[in-house]
């Protein structure tokens, strides 16, 4: 019953909030968009696996539902694997003794939700052994995470092989949360994305939390661009050490446009989220989506798309894993 309730509840956020989302992919789709995409196709396992998509989201529901902080966490990890090595599940392969993959860098030691990933894996290859990426099921899971978490309905072309690359040195190129709007239109520019790309994908901190060892250098000294209250909330977060987690905003499980919201007051967490605001680059695109969810939502779902399309995988670099933590 209890379960009924919360789907139920889901369910009826997700129609209230994006009906006119759901208008407006429908006209992408219908643009010409729907079939392929560098080499990718909506319907890549239409014969070979018909079965992926209802496992993907039965699996993705069931794990939100027991915890859903792991709907920040599965979008996390998916931006983590992209803006690494493209889009090829690299992070989640695990480290050996002769290397020490991107899993294990310090800007990925909180990642979680890898057994998420590993129970769609073992699913899929009981009904379709050898044919589903892990890189697929990776941004098919963040993608339904998305959706049970209340935000954008999008859907996303298939195809791409899994990487045989996963290297701790290869992180050196993730954002930093020190990076100001500048730094962070220069390295979202460099794979490919506009300055409202990134400020779209930068409102997935609608979901998640923070570590206080990712904000603390704010507290040190008079930060000008943060609030004096939060700046109280904050310190007290740290008193507990630097793995204490601070909320991005005021509803951490529900992907809504709060996040920018919170920007507006100077009550971002990070440098790289406050500097969204702070900066004229890129401020008048916050106050468009603390002003517009639909907005939001539209242009996240396209930017998560983009995302998607990052240094694809094929046949020829490429390959489908039995198991997504180890190369074969």
């Amino acid at each position: 019953m209890q379960e009924h309730r919360w789907y139920l509840k889901v369910l009826k956020r997700v129609m209230m909030a994006n009906l006119l989302i759901i208008v407006l992919v429908i006209q992408v789709m219908g643009s010409g968009f729907r079939m392929e995409a560098n080499g990718l196709d909506m319907n890549y396992y239409v014969m070979s696996c018909p079965s992926v998509e209802p496992v993907v989201k039965n699996i993705v529901n069931r794990a939100l539902q027991d915890d859903p902080t792991l709907a920040a966490a599965l979008l996390r990890m998916h931006f983590h694997d992209c803006f690494i090595q493209g889009c090829d599940g690299s992070i989640l392969i695990d480290s050996t003794k002769d290397n020490t993959a991107e899993k294990d860098s310090p800007g990925n030691l909180s990642l979680r939700g890898y057994e998420v990933i590993d129970e769609i894996k073992e699913e899929l290859e009981r009904q379709c052994p050898g044919v589903v990426s892990c890189a697929d099921i990776l941004a098919m899971a963040a993608r339904d995470a998305v959706f049970f978490a209340g935000g954008p309905v999008y859907e996303i072309p298939k195809g791409r092989k899994d990487g045989r690359r996963s290297r701790i040195e290869d992180t050196i190129n993730l954002p930093l949360p020190t990076f100001n709007a500048s730094q962070l239109i220069k390295a979202f520019a460099q794979r490919g994305f506009s300055a409202q790309d990134m400020v779209a994908l930068s409102g997935a901190h609608t979901l998640g939390v923070a570590r206080c060892a990712s904000f603390k250098n704010r507290l040190n000294q008079v930060d000008p661009t943060l609030d004096s209250q939060f700046a109280k909330t904050l310190s007290r977060t740290c008193s507990s050490g630097d793995t204490a987690e601070q909320p991005f905003d005021a509803t951490r499980n529900d992907f809504d446009n709060v996040y920018f919201n919170a920007l507006v007051r100077k009550n971002g967490v990070l440098t790289s989220d406050q500097t969204l605001y702070a900066s004229p680059l890129t401020r008048n695109i916050v106050n468009a989506y603390a002003f517009n969810q639909a907005m939001f939502f539209f242009d996240f779902q396209q930017a998560m798309v983009k995302m998607g399309l990052i240094d694809v995988k094929d046949e020829s670099n490429g390959e489908v894993r039995q198991n997504c933590r180890r190369i074969l």
